[in-house]
């Protein structure tokens, strides 16, 4: 009874290790979620290139700190506004042309877009993994422990998004936002200026996917296909919580943290994100349009 005891406690110690990895987790996957909902819910585009933004920035991040010495906490601020910047030129020049196509020509477009950014960047900067060379400690809290770069990445993106959410709800532009997302057209005959709206959202969500990069670099290697390791998971995410509903993101991005980090415990990581995949084909055959939507 004695090492069953302690075989049960040991597990315990596990089971709520990877539970609390898995909120940590949850809060990155959310804040990725975040920015592209936000875009399809006002522009109605889905960005499929979204994660190569991100690499972007975590390059950018890279040689700021690599190559130019400049300070993690002044390359972060500068990160944010050039994927920002990298955003709205991305819906001057690709997605406002194309507003009124059909939607599987945004898609093919965006999709587009992904493929010369992972090709520039190999051109550009070549195939090797690269390394911020930030070492953080671990934390240590009885026999559990948690990595300082997740704990940070976690609270970053829950002010991030706390900030998103002030915007949207105290400012006159992010009312502007959430009124056009709920009907474009009743805004557009009221006088509110749609382009300049769907400008300032995909900065917007140009902004979010940086400082998603900030946090991102701390935990993986750069290189050019780097969006491949959070792109799909989140595209996932966005869809279980039905695209477009910022609540419903959120909550699918925990629950495929959950999943993730739970199936790790048991297996191999690997295995984690397989169960996450099977878990969101079960879900779209119960909740096809997403895990808040009502039932007819």
């Amino acid at each position: 009874m004695t090492g069953m005891q302690a075989f049960l406690d040991i597990f315990d110690i596990y089971l709520l290790e990877a539970v609390i990895n898995g909120i940590l987790l949850g809060g990155v996957l959310a804040l990725l979620a975040l920015g592209l909902n936000l875009i399809f819910g006002v522009i109605d585009v889905t960005w499929i290139c979204y994660a190569e933004l991100v690499m972007i920035g975590m390059y950018g991040m890279y040689f700021m700190v690599q190559y130019y010495g400049i300070s993690y906490f002044v390359a972060a601020p500068l990160t944010i506004l050039l994927v920002a910047v990298l955003g709205a030129a991305l819906h001057y020049l690709v997605i406002a042309p194309l507003l009124t196509a059909p939607p599987i020509n945004q898609l093919l477009a965006t999709g587009g877009v992904l493929f010369v950014l992972q090709s520039f960047a190999t051109v550009a900067f070549g195939i090797d993994f690269r390394n911020l060379g930030i070492r953080l400690p671990v934390l240590a809290f009885g026999e559990m422990n948690f990595s300082y770069a997740r704990l940070l990445s976690f609270v970053a993106a829950l002010v991030g998004m706390v900030a998103v959410y002030l915007f949207m709800t105290r400012t006159f532009t992010g009312t502007a936002i959430r009124a056009i997302s709920q009907d474009r057209q009743i805004m557009a005959l009221m006088g509110v200026d749609t382009r300049r709206i769907y400008l300032i959202t995909s900065a917007l969500g140009g902004a979010l996917a940086g400082l998603a990069a900030c946090l991102l670099v701390l935990q993986y290697d750069v290189h050019p296909f780097v969006g491949l390791s959070f792109g799909p998971i989140t595209f996932l995410i966005c869809v279980l919580g039905g695209l477009g509903n910022f609540i419903g993101g959120f909550i699918a991005a925990f629950v495929f943290a959950e999943i993730i980090s739970l199936g790790g415990l048991f297996s191999d990581l690997e295995w984690g994100y397989v169960l996450a995949f099977a878990f969101f084909i079960v879900m779209m055959f119960i909740r096809p349009a997403g895990l808040l939507a009502r039932r007819r």
